[in-house]
């Protein structure tokens, strides 16, 4: 459960959805040129540590989709692929860091934290991402 202290406020909401298929292909196709360019190296140790990446690099990449989304920025001018960054808290839950540029951004958009939530099955992965001001 998310409570917000008085005042909080939901700044935005972002989700995306994609199949797993399509991250096993192109890790496949264009390995370690595609890792570097979309994934952190701390993304890329956890993913690759597990019996199944791709599925994990699913999760993750519609992570970032959907935070881009919660920012309405999309990946490009305002945020890298790497400018957010999935990683585990002590209970697992999934957690976002953000770089520089993102960080900046979160500020600019009256934002104070993101929340992140992601599932996995066989064929697809997908994440749900808020931005929320405490």
């Amino acid at each position: 459960m998310i409570t917000l202290p008085p005042g909080g406020v939901l700044i935005g909401l972002g989700c995306d959805l994609i199949e797993t298929a399509r991250i096993k292909n192109v890790l496949e196709k264009h390995g370690d040129r595609f890792l570097k360019r979309i994934f952190t190296e701390e993304e890329q140790a956890y993913c690759n540590s597990l019996k199944y990446p791709h599925k994990h690099y699913a999760a993750r990449w519609a992570a970032k989709e959907a935070v881009s989304k919660c920012f309405t920025t999309g990946i490009g001018e305002h945020l890298d692929w790497t400018s957010v960054s999935v990683y585990h808290g002590t209970r697992k839950e999934p957690l976002v860091h953000l770089d520089a540029k993102a960080t900046a951004l979160l500020a600019e958009v009256g934002a104070t934290h993101v929340w992140l939530s992601l599932s996995h099955i066989d064929s697809h992965a997908m994440a749900v991402a808020a931005l929320v001001k405490h």
